[in-house]
């Protein structure tokens, strides 16, 4: 088939999409497609309209790739493309609403605060949250803009930087306990749960370093949870991935706490997740024997039949 890449972008997750597209593409020549890469611009536009092709694979992450955006453009241009639609992309990067739709389904969320940038007053603001809290933008992926607060003055550096990458901003509470990722793959209403990672940072929080730097963190698999933990965080994750409206595949994070009395929390639904040599995605494939090359090829033919 004839398949455009896009990859690369304008979000702050562009050296990761970078990485990704370039394996995908990799992937996709090796199995016999014929590949167009395109290092995607909203300023480029005519790239994508005049594509003649029969399928586009979208390896972007962040703003302007995993929102939606791109999505829509594909859809007025009636291209297929690979992964979720407008809506489900839309919600999954929205955080502070995609809790909403997590915590009616039943599954367990941390505590917050949304702080919006045009009313946000520092004399006046109190936190509601006990320390150490969680500062992150409510549109960025990978750690981007996040601090961990464990005092008023971390607390207020944190909130000024996570305002430079986002006009909202969520303060959460800070959930001690493992972090793992369930790999969601499959046609809608028949998506399955991939083993369940583990992930052991080298630095003291799973960081942008820790995700993509080589040799940055552990990935153990399966994940060393309790049957009840797994089968738990493995549900919450399908129904994550079928409430927001998301197709062929995603990522689910939940912080899952050493006390085995106390549920899981989920983090976020990644629509997009990173393909590359040091992602998640790609090694939970490896545990159901699905390699690189192949898992690529099985999201192409997925995504043909949405």
């Amino acid at each position: 088939m004839k398949v455009a890449v896009l990859y690369g972008g304008i979000s702050a997750e562009r050296e990761v999409s970078l990485s990704s597209g370039k394996g995908i593409m990799e992937a996709l020549k090796n199995k016999g497609h014929e590949v167009t890469g395109i290092d995607f611009h909203p300023d480029r536009l005519h790239d994508v309209i005049e594509l003649d092709v029969d399928i586009v694979y979208i390896a972007l992450h962040g703003r302007f790739g995993e929102d939606g955006k791109v999505q829509a453009l594909l859809d007025l241009l009636g291209i297929p493309y690979v992964g979720s639609g407008v809506q489900g992309s839309a919600l999954a990067l929205d955080k502070a609403k995609s809790k909403m739709f997590f915590e009616k389904e039943g599954t367990r969320v941390a505590k917050e605060q949304i702080l919006m940038k045009h009313s946000f007053n520092e004399e006046a603001f109190t936190a509601e949250l006990d320390f150490p809290i969680v500062v992150k933008p409510n549109l960025e992926g990978s750690t981007i803009g996040l601090t961990i607060a464990e005092d008023e003055s971390t607390l207020m550096a944190g909130i000024k930087q996570a305002f430079e990458f986002d006009e909202t901003i969520m303060l959460e509470e800070f959930i001690s306990g493992i972090e793992v990722t369930v790999a969601v793959l499959g046609e809608k209403g028949e998506e399955k749960a991939l083993p369940v990672i583990e992930i052991v940072p080298k630095n003291k929080y799973y960081d942008y370093e820790a995700k993509y730097a080589a040799g940055g963190s552990e990935h153990i698999i399966p994940a060393r949870l309790s049957a009840e933990q797994t089968s738990y965080v493995q549900k919450h994750a399908v129904r994550a991935h079928q409430t927001l409206g998301c197709e062929v595949y995603s990522r689910v994070d939940f912080i899952v706490p050493k006390d085995e009395t106390q549920l899981p929390v989920i983090l976020e639904v990644n629509t997009l997740p990173g393909m590359t040599p040091t992602s998640l995605f790609p090694d939970a494939c490896k545990e159901v024997d699905l390699p690189y090359e192949e898992m690529v090829e099985t999201l192409l033919q997925l995504s043909l039949k949405k």
